[in-house]
């Protein structure tokens, strides 16, 4: 299985495409240090630099990345699905 899925943290719920990934692929994610941080079968294509759910995620949970919530699901994200401003409200700006 190819690695194409970076995580800052184990257990963030979003990795980093580090390419297009294509629905039905089942990609690998592993840390900034190299260590595996499971796979995932994906739902649909994500463009490179874009986000994949690596678990559920039900409306209104906050999305961890980098080990601390980075936006709020505005809409149910099933694992292997695509994470962007369709689905997810960034907690970046607090508008």
């Amino acid at each position: 299985m190819k690695h194409g899925i970076l995580m800052h943290e184990t257990d963030d719920d979003v990795g980093v495409a580090v390419r297009d990934l294509k629905k039905g692929e089942k990609i690998g994610a592993v840390t900034l240090e190299g260590k595996s941080a499971g796979s995932v079968k994906l739902r649909e294509n994500v463009p490179l630099g874009h986000k994949v759910a690596m678990r559920d995620l039900a409306t209104d949970a906050s999305v961890i990345k980098y080990g601390r919530p980075v936006g709020r699901v505005v809409k149910r994200i099933t694992r292997g699905a695509h994470v962007h401003v369709h689905n997810v409200k960034t907690l970046r700006w607090h508008v």
